[in-house]
């Protein structure tokens, strides 16, 4: 059978007419706009011969890919079909992206192993090398495929992908779709070199420039990068020098930034026509059988679309669906202690070990959390000893490396519980919880989920300045799509951590720091079945003239302040809320049938802290219990000094808290 480049003629026929028909998708799609069936539209034009030189060379449903908004060839190569893309284009409920929850381009499909995409870019590139650190642990030769614009090589997460992935020899293959532009910025703006100068210094990854206009060219490329992958040999990059037929999107127009000799110039290099002209010239295919395939793709999209504007819209009370998963364990177990008191940090390390044993599938990692350090609190100590550096282990030095890797494990079904080192530096990972983590399960319609757990410590009292004692409760308790657990005591910390590794969400536990080795939040050490579900209080005093509601290390100060006020017993009841999402709010509303006043106490900053909402919400929900105003008792709203006398004076004291109960109780 002849060939041309290796590939039979019936195998180039299937090349180019997944390549035009993504051509005429693009083309329809712009009409649709404009006749207002849709909203928004990011083209493929010109990338089609590049990505689907990558397509042929991955094995759909068993490579792993992270592709971005403009790999539409790419998805059609692996296996999506023009309707699967039409449904998402249309926002349609059956849309195997997102279930009309995402913006068009944003591919996603679970039988396919096309990991949900997100706007953001360059956070994917981690997230492929979380995944591809289990494809070598678990040595399974799979190959993940991550793609970008050159843009956002200019992104921050992009050269930490590639620094872990070089160190670990990932089976990791990188696409920089280079077609000069992001938006209208030029790449001659972007950055000092061109992308495969720049990142000539990673060790351990093979690096190819192509043209990404000529298909045979870019899949060997490919082929070589997939092959090197496959041998352990580690990651590569690849850059397609391609064109950009199209504006960056539908509500661009590049004739502004771009001059029409520039453009002329880019329909020069169209890969459709420079695989045409090639196979034509070799007489591998005539012009005739390329016109035939054209004229069918025309077809084929024009039913395409008939079909899908057919198809049933999303309904409207499906919005909230697939925030959370829906096994939630509501029963508090019963108290069976098996040993003296134990510190929090100890209870944690317990914790983390008991579950590990439990969860083969289970890994721990954070910047110095191995032996013989085992943290820089030692809540990880012995772990890796214990269960082996390859699911105990060191990351490196990069909290938006350590959370996006994490993504990418738990897509591939592991569960990542990871320690950002103090809370005060978990900012630059951002972009990953916030548009990442606790979207995953939402945006994909329930077909990707993200089950990972970020242990972190938090809060100040420790002298620790304005970097080492911040609280960040409030800045995440206003996040949907995440749980949050803040213990204070060690039989707690351990009972909300083990459910923690146990829940099909994720979960920010806050582990605040000045309680680690306090004597008074010690507790016997419960059994490996106490697994506490998160969204139930304890009522730690009961009373029947005042509610103080408060956690963490709130808690103590709380009942320090009761007792150092002449107060009869039983007149102010303590509720610890363990978990503020799950907020428990039906409890602070029975106390609040008894008492009708309340005081909130916490340690976060007075405006627009965790308190201000709850204090909102008992006023929507127990409004006519109340008997006196919602008062508050929190930080100043001020950075915490290193001082001792500053930051005493910033943060709530024991005296504070009294005057509160006081003025409270007299109202």
């Amino acid at each position: 059978m002849a060939r041309l480049h290796g590939f039979t003629k019936k195998q180039i026929l299937d090349i180019y007419w997944k390549m035009v028909l993504c051509r005429r998708l693009d083309e329809k799609m712009l009409i649709l706009i404009k006749q207002g069936k849709s909203f928004f539209h990011m083209g493929a034009s010109g990338h089609e011969a590049a990505q689907l030189a990558v397509a042929v060379a991955m094995r759909p449903g068993e490579d792993w890919s992270f592709p971005y908004y403009r790999d539409a060839a790419y998805c059609l190569g692996m296996g999506m079909t023009s309707r699967d893309q039409l449904l998402g284009f249309l926002s349609k409920s059956d849309d195997p992206n997102s279930g009309g929850r995402q913006m068009p381009q944003h591919y996603g499909h679970k039988d396919l192993r096309i990991v949900s995409q997100s706007s953001p870019t360059g956070t994917q590139y981690l997230q492929a090398v979380g995944c591809a650190l289990i494809c070598k642990k678990e040595r399974t030769k799979e190959i993940v495929y991550v793609s970008s614009g050159e843009g956002t090589t200019s992104q921050g997460d992009f050269h930490e992908a590639l620094n872990w992935a070089s160190l670990a020899k990932a089976p990791v293959v990188f696409h920089i779709q280079d077609n000069e532009y992001a938006i209208s910025t030029h790449k001659s703006e972007q950055t000092a070199d061109t992308v495969y100068t720049m990142t000539a210094g990673f060790k351990n990854l093979s690096r190819y420039d192509v043209d990404g206009t000529n298909f045979f060219e870019t899949n060997l490329a490919f082929k070589q990068a997939v092959e090197r992958a496959k041998r352990g040999k580690g990651p590569s990059l690849i850059v397609s020098n391609v064109v950009r037929l199209l504006p960056h999107s539908s509500s661009d127009d590049q004739r502004k930034y771009r001059t029409p000799e520039d453009l002329d110039d880019d329909l020069k290099r169209d890969p459709l026509i420079i695989l045409e002209e090639e196979c034509v010239v070799e007489k591998f295919i005539s012009s005739k059988e390329f016109q035939k395939i054209r004229d069918k793709a025309h077809l084929q999209v024009e039913k395409d679309i008939e079909w899908t504007l057919e198809q049933n819209n999303p309904d409207s009370s499906m919005a909230m669906n697939h925030i959370y998963s829906d096994d939630i364990i509501v029963e508090e177990p019963e108290f069976n202690p098996i040993s003296e008191k134990i510190v929090i940090v100890d209870a944690i390390n317990h914790a983390l070990k008991e579950e590990m044993a439990r969860n083969d599938k289970m890994v721990i990692y954070g910047q110095d959390i191995a032996d013989p350090k085992g943290g820089v609190f030692t809540a990880t100590r012995g772990l890796s000893d214990e269960f082996g550096q390859d699911r105990v282990f060191n990351s490196p030095l990069a909290e938006s490396s350590i959370i996006g890797t994490a993504i990418g494990m738990a897509v591939k079904g592991y569960k990542p519980v990871v320690e950002i080192q103090f809370c005060d530096y978990i900012w630059t990972a951002m972009m990953q919880i916030r548009n990442e983590v606790v979207t995953m399960r939402y945006r994909s319609n329930n077909a990707w989920t993200c089950p990972i757990v970020i242990r972190t410590p938090v809060g100040g009292y420790i002298h620790g300045g304005l970097c080492h004692s911040q609280s960040i409760d409030g800045y995440f308790i206003h996040m949907p799509g995440i749980y949050l657990a803040y213990p204070s005591n060690a039989a707690d910390a351990k009972g909300l951590l083990k459910m923690a590794c146990r829940m099909n969400d994720p979960v920010l536990f806050m582990e605040h720091k000045g309680l680690y080795r306090q004597g008074y939040a010690a507790t016997e050490e419960p059994d490996k079945n106490y697994i506490l579900p998160f969204g139930k209080a304890k009522v730690l005093e009961y009373g029947e003239e005042l509610t103080i509601v408060t956690w963490g290390a709130m808690v103590q100060k709380s009942i320090e302040a009761v007792q150092s006020l002449d107060l009869d017993d039983g007149q102010v009841e303590i509720i610890d809320l363990r978990t503020l999402n799950p907020l428990d709010l039906t409890t602070i509303g029975s106390s609040l049938e008894k008492t009708g006043k309340i005081l909130i106490v916490y340690e976060d900053n007075l405006t627009n802290g965790p308190g201000a909402e709850i204090s909102a919400l008992i006023s929507d929900k127990f409004f006519e219990l109340l008997d006196g105003p919602i008062r508050r008792v929190a930080a100043k709203d001020s950075h915490i000094p290193f001082s001792d006398i500053l930051e005493e004076e910033i943060l709530p004291q024991v005296y504070d808290i009294s005057i509160g109960i006081k003025e409270l109780l007299e109202y």
